[in-house]
């Protein structure tokens, strides 16, 4: 290990280039560690140690910052949660695995232990089918901007497309709608991993209805699938992720929907009611595009209910008598 004569801060830009080329990260990983880490340049400011070195970052550094984290107050009054504070650790712990990789002297990785309430923190909130059908038709179908939001949300519902995956849809994906009744389409998502993605007849309807009304919007050249119906005169028209998301909290307040509700949630809706319905998780995982299926366990809430109703009606006990069948 060599010591470096360049600060922690400076070496983050590296850090980021190596997520994307080396690790091949995708870009929301590397803009998430981009801010994760932004915070932790903030306190090395605001502790005078903008200059420090990898090699003289230390453990006590470390637990003073988690120490901030834990106390920090956002300005609306409230504290980071539990969860939110691993993501900043975590972001810190691929720094410091970067200065491994690299050979350059720094504390190893493993020394910033993850707080141990935060993976029970994790829980998979999602909406049963009444809510969802509630959400779905939330939005006012009467408008141009009301039917690509409803293709919007049917697609999400349909698919379990992350909201970036959504995001970079383009229209000469969906060039030969006119005969198909479904649609299966291959996708790349998070980390560059290739999958299929399944397009019901229902979202296909409105995603077709959607296209007539965009088609006679947008300039030919327009790549985007879903557009801002309102952007300026030569300005992007592919609608943004926070638009997405913010179209979303808008109809679950007028769908009275649980306020937790986001694009995200209609991935973990979607997943659930395809266990619910006897899917095992295998197929889950390719659904979604989970890497390992350790990811996908998180929908265990759904199997294990399932499993123990099945015990509670074929294995109860109900035939035994005095220890006979």
């Amino acid at each position: 290990m060599n010591n470096s004569n360049k600060s922690v801060i400076a070496h983050i830009p590296d850090f980021l280039d190596y997520c994307e080329i080396e690790k091949g990260l995708s870009e929301n990983t590397q803009i998430n560690y981009r801010r994760y880490l932004q915070k932790f340049i903030n306190w090395l400011k605001s502790q005078k140690k903008e200059q420090i070195l990898p090699h003289e970052l230390s453990a006590d550094d470390v637990w003073a910052y988690r120490v901030h984290l834990s106390r920090f107050i956002d300005p609306q009054g409230g504290n980071l949660s539990k969860s939110t504070q691993n993501y900043y650790l975590i972001a810190l712990r691929a720094l410091l695995g970067y200065f491994t990789a690299k050979d350059i002297a720094a504390l190893p990785a493993d020394k910033i232990k993850l707080p141990k309430d935060a993976r029970k923190e994790k829980t998979v909130k999602f909406l049963n089918l009444e809510q969802i059908e509630r959400l779905l038709l939330a939005p006012d179908e009467n408008t141009d901007a009301g039917v690509r939001d409803r293709a919007i949300l049917e697609t999400l519902f349909s698919t379990g497309l992350r909201i970036a995956e959504l995001v970079n849809l383009n229209r000469e994906q969906f060039a030969n709608l006119q005969e198909n009744k479904e649609l299966e389409l291959g996708i790349i998502g998070k980390g560059k991993y290739p999958r299929t993605v399944y397009f019901s007849a229902r979202a296909l309807g409105w995603i077709k209805k959607y296209l007539k009304i965009r088609d006679e919007i947008c300039e030919k050249e327009e790549k985007a699938l879903f557009v801002n119906f309102r952007a300026r005169k030569n300005a992007p028209r592919r609608l943004t992720a926070r638009s997405i998301e913010r179209m979303v909290k808008n109809c679950a307040i007028g769908a009275n929907v649980p306020l937790f509700t986001t694009p995200h949630t209609l991935r973990h809706s979607m997943a659930t009611d395809l266990l619910t319905q006897g899917a095992d998780l295998r197929a889950i995982q390719e659904f979604l595009g989970h890497r390992s299926i350790m990811t996908t366990q998180i929908y265990t809430h759904v199997t294990n209910k399932r499993l123990r109703d099945i015990h509670r009606q074929f294995h109860s006990g109900r035939k035994l008598k005095d220890g006979k069948q």
